[in-house]
C-alpha cells in the first residue's frame, strides 16, 4: 500500500474535519502561507466542505506574487541590454510599468531564455563564453540554496560571464510584519511545507511566543490540511498557541543544515520590498562581496530599483496580506483573467487570483 494514499482517505479525511467542526466555538481565521496550498485547498475540494466558522484567506505566499513592482521594472529594463536573461517561465507573464513583460518583450527581440534551474543557467554562460548570462533570482528559502550552489559552482570553476540579479525573500520577517499590521485578523497560520524543509520550525516560534497565533507546518495532502487545521484549532481552544511540525516526513524541525550552510556562505539578509507591504526590514537576500563579481545589480548598476507607479485598479497587494478575496477586487474575472491578466496574482499557477478563478464557483 501506497502510505501517501492513506493522506488522501476519505474516510480518514472525514473523521478528521468532523472533529475540526466539533472543536469550533466561533469563527476561526487562517491564513496560508504557501501558495501550494492555496492550489491545494481548492484543487482538493476542501473550502467547499469547510464549515462557515472557518474562513480560508490567502497570504504572501507565491514568489511570483509578491515580487514588487520596482523589481519588476527592473528586470525588464535589464532584458533590454546586452545581455541573456535567463529566468523560470512563470515570471514571463507577469506585467511591469505600461503592461509590458518579459514575453513582449521576448517578441521584440529581446533575449530571454526559459530554464528550469539556475545550474541551466550557468550552463547556458558556458555554451555561450562572449555573452553575458543574467539568471533572475526571485523565491523564497525553497529556492535560494540551489542559486547559491549554483554561484558557488561558478566560482570554483572561474566562470567570468556569469550573474545573478537577486531579488530573494524570507518568509519569517514577511510573517512578522503581517501580523504587526492591526487591520491583520488572523487567528492561526498554515505554514510553508517547502520553505519549512530548509529552515526548519525554530524561526516561526515568534508567532505563538509573541502574538499568541498558533502556527502549523502541514503538507499538501487533504489530510495533512485537515490535520494542521484541527491542530490549530485546538490550540486556540485551549489557549495554548505553539508553533508545530505536522510535517515530519519531509521537514526536520532543525531544518536542512547543508542548504543552510550555503544560503549562509552566499548570501546575507537585506530589506527587501514585497508588493502590497513595501519594505521589510532584513527580508531579503543580497550577495555577499566575496561573490561581488556575480551579483547583477553591482555589474549593471541597478542597486537602486526603478520608481514605477502600481497597476491602476489592481488589487493584488490586498489579496496578498489577506485584506481582501480575490474575488473583490473589482478586476477579478472581468478585465483581469489568466489568459490577460492585470496582476502577478492571476499570473502564477499559486496565485490566490488564479486560484479562485480556476476553482471557484
Amino acid at each position: 500500500m501506497n502510505l501517501l494514499n492513506q493522506f488522501k482517505n476519505p474516510r480518514l479525511c472525514e473523521e478528521v474535519l468532523t472533529q475540526l467542526k466539533n472543536k469550533l466555538k466561533g469563527p476561526f481565521r487562517f491564513m496560508e502561507v504557501c501558495g501550494t496550498h492555496t492550489v491545494a485547498i481548492f484543487q482538493s475540494g476542501l473550502r467547499s466542505l469547510f464549515p462557515e466558522e472557518l474562513i480560508h484567506v490567502s497570504g504572501p505566499g507565491c514568489p511570483v506574487c509578491v515580487t514588487h513592482e520596482r523589481e519588476v521594472a527592473a528586470f525588464l529594463e535589464l532584458a533590454q541590454k546586452d545581455v541573456i536573461l535567463a529566468t523560470f517561465g512563470d515570471l514571463m507573464r507577469v506585467p511591469g510599468p505600461e503592461k509590458k513583460t518579459l514575453k513582449d518583450l521576448q517578441a521584440e527581440g529581446a533575449r530571454i531564455k526559459i530554464v528550469y534551474s539556475p545550474f541551466d543557467a550557468l550552463k547556458l554562460a558556458i555554451e555561450n563564453p562572449k555573452e553575458k548570462v543574467v539568471f533572475l533570482g526571485i523565491g523564497f528559502e525553497t529556492t535560494a540554496p540551489t542559486v547559491a550552489a549554483t554561484l558557488n559552482l561558478a566560482r570554483e570553476q572561474g566562470i567570468t560571464n556569469f550573474s545573478v540579479l537577486c531579488l530573494h525573500k524570507l518568509v519569517p520577517p514577511a510573517l512578522e510584519a503581517l501580523v504587526s499590521d492591526k487591520s491583520l485578523k488572523v487567528d492561526g497560520f498554515l505554514l510553508p511545507g517547502h520553505v519549512s524543509a530548509i529552515i526548519g520550525l525554530e524561526p516561526y516560534k515568534f508567532l505563538a511566543k509573541d502574538y499568541g497565533i498558533p502556527s502549523v507546518i502541514g503538507g499538501f495532502e487533504p489530510l495533512d490540511i485537515l490535520q494542521s487545521l484541527y491542530l490549530m484549532v485546538k490550540m486556540a481552544n485551549e489557549e495554548k498557541p505553539e508553533a508545530i511540525n505536522n510535517y515530519k516526513r519531509v521537514v526536520k524541525d532543525q531544518g536542512n543544515s547543508n542548504a543552510l550552510a550555503m544560503m549562509d556562505k552566499v548570501f546575507e539578509p537585506c530589506g527587501a520590498l514585497w508588493r502590497g507591504i513595501g519594505e521589510i526590514p532584513n527580508s531579503g537576500l543580497k550577495i555577499r562581496e566575496e561573490f561581488a563579481q556575480f551579483d547583477a545589480r553591482k555589474l549593471f548598476s541597478i542597486e537602486e530599483l526603478p520608481n514605477v507607479h502600481p497597476i491602476k485598479g489592481c488589487r493584488c497587494g490586498d489579496v496578498l496580506k489577506g485584506i481582501i478575496r480575490p474575488d473583490e477586487c473589482p478586476l477579478f474575472k472581468k478585465v483581469c483573467t489568466p489568459q490577460s491578466p492585470v496582476g502577478p496574482c492571476m499570473v502564477s499557477t499559486e496565485g490566490s487570483c488564479a486560484a479562485y478563478y480556476k476553482y471557484s464557483l
